[in-house]
């Protein structure tokens, strides 16, 4: 109750945000009731009380669970985004009958279970709750998402810790690749696998396209390495062209994304039996404001709801201090994080205590990964092997891959050998190749690069403001991060040895993970503490000029911890713009426009026709995104007006982790002011996102990837109705030709044999490419030819069985009327005797047909028979034993029943 109490001051309730207040009024009256329960009684009482409250009382409810599953479900929040708004809903409505039904016996499991998820997980997880929380557990998504460049990992959250899920190839990443064959879509493995067949129409490392402009220079340098066509869009983004359906298509990368999203969420709802929508999904730290509202739009798209958009070393920091429990007490733990990935490297410098992690500085060079070390030994070999065999690679799209290919392969043999091979057969005109290269030369060629990785390392370390000696350790993870000669430079530089006790390529996708257990309502992650940072400098400007609330003029300077807000307090008569800006161009990658976004305030027009001071809120969110949440017009009435500030005053609060901070210092301010009157209306707010999506454009996409996951399935059936036919021909020409031999006639099978053979040679010629209901019907045309001799062969055996039971069932109720009155004897062996002989002219005249010819006797004549014969007796046996007043009237209903149930 300790935690209540601290988390519900009742005095500042008031004065903070509608749906907070309803959240801490809940907590503070379940607390009043609970403490007013135990004061009101002996100490001794007090422990059964609590006991049986917290045993008992939901014991019952989990008895209950059946009856209430409907209910319960109503009341589920199964969905972090939507938790706001349906607690607010519930508590309005319940507020007032907690506390009346609360300590009633029948009341209280029915207050329990419609407490609102994130009260009852809150208050009662603190307990044993039995069944209820384990019902809601199952029911929502704990999963994180690292989209790297070129391969996706998922990691999910259960109760035994974090798992890492397998795609259907039974493997722990799945490639990030999209291709598009005539009609269907391949992504992931399948799409990777029709790359060197299909590659103009086989899309991959998308992760370099989001948020970029098609005239950057780094972009047109991507592209010459990229087999797929593109062309510009008329707001200067990329605009991926290719052949689908017949048609060319131009999807964006956003578009292709959301299809990588789509894919990575069938997996896991295939693993997880369940469907999900919330997640954690990892980005690089100098990701844009543009490119980080790609990743939501490409999200929702797919349909998934992102809590976070998390720093890919803050996850790799997260998953690494969260199970650490040996940090100094004497002060922070300094850990430096290197991430070289298949496209970038990122440093991060973090600051770990108990239950506390703070990241301190980020650096970058988004442009220096694992490919950059595959292209020096790809210009190596095709150099060599235009000297060596005349053939130039870079003309041959399937060599280029080919080739590159080759070298990642290569790469890796040389990080654990001196010296390796290189064969590959027929690459281009028909030729072998095969040369091989030594580990210190591909060091020597590499030297560039690998002087290029200290530089965000200086930079990180820098921007941090810690001395080398300072830090404690440096980790080392990321596909690019085996070649030995990265590890020798970075000892060098730190004076230390990297570590590597965490996976290089899961680390990323487990902390995101984390992160969302964290942020989730039905998971109780021990208490540590996330405080992230952000890598550029945002400054805010408006019609009249800049606003500023520091020295240098920046609204949210480099480093600055988010989520933060910022409240501008403004004074303008009628609608205005603000626009946000990077406010320092240095600290962005090259070629990224400084512009973020625009937002319109207004219309609004203030009651007393002069300046009205209106107060902007400003939130780097969770994200990472910059926005105007909220604007509202403060009007103020006293009888000795004072002087109005400055125009381009503003007034700053900052909120770590949630608004309350912000809106309960900006309500003590106005409360200060007294002899005024205040009044409070809320603005319009409307954004433009500079090169974003808006929201008429994401619901066509929305639909658009519905199309195409339609289309998808469609073909998936088509597939699964050929192979079915297929599989028919080969197992019925086997069976016609053994198991069928005999039930069917030398004419039968004959025809038989040659529809199936037709069929066979139709299915690779003209049939190969059909429709679902061509092979549909061509499979129903060879079961109507098959069907009879197929019912031949199953009744033959099922016949047997079916005589040994009837003549069992005759035989038992002879021996259970042996000791019954003769009347009872006499009849139950007089309609045994019948059933008997039935089978017998029956049998005899099934003996003497061919086993090709359709039976006279079949299977369910003798099992019907059974049925008959056993309720002619069981109806003798009761209606005889039976008072003698009752003989008369009940014989001859007796006769026509058991005339009624002879089949002969």
């Amino acid at each position: 109750m300790s935690v209540l109490r601290r988390q519900c001051n009742y005095s500042k309730l008031d004065k903070e945000d509608p749906e907070e207040v309803l959240h801490r009024k809940a907590q503070f009256l379940i607390y009043k009731v609970m403490e007013q329960a135990d004061n009101n009684s002996s100490p001794r009482r007090r422990r059964r009380r609590a006991a049986s409250f917290l045993r008992i009382r939901l014991c019952r409810l989990k008895v209950k669970i059946g009856r209430r599953l409907k209910k319960l479900r109503k009341c589920m929040v199964v969905s972090i985004s939507d938790a706001r708004s349906a607690f607010h809903k519930q508590v309005v409505t319940q507020l007032k009958t907690w506390k009346r039904i609360f300590g009633h016996q029948q009341g209280e499991s029915t207050a329990i279970a419609s407490l609102p998820p994130l009260i009852f997980i809150e208050f009662g997880g603190n307990y044993e709750c039995g069944g209820v929380i384990f019902e809601w557990r199952e029911k929502m998504s704990v999963v994180g998402f690292d989209i790297g460049n070129e391969n996706c990992v998922i990691a999910v959250v259960k109760q035994r810790g974090v798992d890492v899920l397998l795609n259907d190839e039974s493997k722990r990443e799945t490639p990030a690749v999209v291709s598009f064959s005539e009609k269907q879509r391949l992504v992931g493995s399948a799409g990777a696998a029709s790359a060197l067949m299909n590659p103009k129409s086989t899309i991959s490392q998308v992760k370099r396209l989001i948020g970029r402009k098609f005239s950057e220079v780094d972009v047109q340098i991507d592209l010459k390495l990229f087999p797929f066509e593109t062309c510009e869009s008329r707001d200067g983004g990329i605009l991926v062209q290719l052949r689908y359906l017949g048609e060319t298509h131009l999807f964006t990368p956003v578009q292709i994304l959301g299809m990588l999203f789509s894919n990575l969420k069938q997996i896991t709802e295939k693993n997880m039996n369940m469907p999900i929508s919330d997640c954690v999904i990892g980005i690089p730290c100098y990701f844009t404001d543009l490119q980080r509202r790609a990743y939501l739009d490409a999200a929702a798209i797919a349909g998934l709801r992102p809590l976070r958009l998390m720093h890919d070393c803050t996850a790799t920091a997260l998953g690494y201090g969260i199970y650490k429990t040996d940090f100094s007490n004497a002060g922070p733990t300094y850990v430096v994080f290197v991430d070289i990935g298949h496209c970038d490297t990122q440093v991060c410098v973090a600051s770990f205590e108990s239950g506390h992690m703070k990241i301190l500085s980020h650096a970058f060079d988004r442009s220096l990964g694992g490919r950059d070390f595959d292209e020096v030994l790809f210009n190596y070999f095709a150099a060599q092997f235009k000297e060596k065999y005349n053939i130039d690679v870079y003309t041959n799209i399937k060599a280029s891959i080919r080739l590159r290919a080759s070298c990642e392969k290569l790469k890796k043999v040389l990080s654990a050998n001196a010296e390796a091979p290189l064969n590959i057969e027929c690459l281009m005109d028909e030729k072998d190749v095969k040369s091989y290269i030594k580990r210190e030369e591909f060091e020597k060629l590499s030297s560039v690069l690998l002087e290029r990785i200290s530089v965000p390392c200086q930079k990180a370390l820098a921007d941090s403001g810690l001395a080398l000696e300072h830090i404690h350790s440096v980790e080392l993870v990321g596909s690019g991060s085996r070649i030995p000669a990265i590890t020798r430079m970075l000892a060098s530089f730190f004076k230390r040895e990297p570590g590597r006790t965490i996976n290089a390529s899961e680390c990323v996708a487990r902390g995101c993970s984390l992160q969302c257990a964290m942020l989730s309502p039905v998971f109780r992650v021990r208490e540590f503490e996330v405080q992230d940072s952000f890598p550029f400098s945002i400054g805010f400007s408006s019609d009249k000029g800049p606003i500023c609330t520091l020295s240098n003029g920046i609204l949210f300077p480099k480093g600055q911890p988010f989520p933060s807000v910022k409240i501008l307090c403004l004074h303008r008569s009628s609608n205005f713009h603000m626009e946000a800006f990077y406010a320092d161009q240095n600290e962005l990658p090259k070629g990224v426009s400084p512009q973020v976004a625009s937002f319109m305030i207004g219309p609004f027009q203030s009651s007393l026709g002069k300046m009205a001071k209106v107060k902007v809120r400003v939130q780097l969110d969770l994200h990472g995104v910059v926005n105007v949440q909220s604007a509202s017009l403060i009007e103020e009435s006293m009888d000795d007006l004072e002087t109005s500030r400055d125009a381009y005053s503003t007034s700053e609060v900052n909120a770590k982790s949630d608004h309350t901070h912000a809106v309960a210092n900006d309500d003590e301010i106005d409360k200060a002011r007294k002899g005024k009157d205040i009044k409070r209306l809320e603005i319009p707010v409307n954004e433009s996102v500079y090169g974003g999506m808006t929201k008429t454009e994401v619901a066509e996409a929305v639909q658009k990837e519905l199309q195409l996951a339609e289309q998808d399935l469609k073909m998936e059936r088509t597939k699964d109705k050929k192979n079915a036919l297929e599989s028919y021909v080969y197992e019925m020409r086997d069976k016609i030709l053994n198991a069928y031999r005999n039930f069917a006639t030398e004419t039968e099978r004959e025809h038989i044999s040659r529809n199936l053979q037709e069929t066979e040679d139709w299915l690779y010629e003209d049939g190969d490419d059909e429709s679902e209901s061509v092979y549909s019907e061509k499979l129903e045309d060879l079961k109507k030819l098959v069907d009879p001799i197929e019912n031949r062969y199953k009744d033959d055996e099922a016949r047997t069985q079916a005589t040994r039971d009837l003549l069992k069932c005759a035989t038992d109720y002879k021996m259970v009327v042996g000791s019954l009155p003769s009347t009872v004897k006499d009849a139950v062996i007089d309609e045994c005797n019948k059933a008997e002989q039935w089978l017998q002219e029956k049998t005899r005249e099934q003996d003497s047909l061919p086993k090709d010819a359709d039976p006279v006797l079949w299977s369910s004549e003798i099992k019907r028979k059974l049925e008959a014969l056993d309720a002619t007796c069981k109806y003798i046996m009761r209606s005889k034993l039976s008072p003698s007043g009752r003989d008369e009237a009940n014989g001859s209903d007796r006769r026509r029943k058991s005339d009624d149930m002879q089949l002969d």
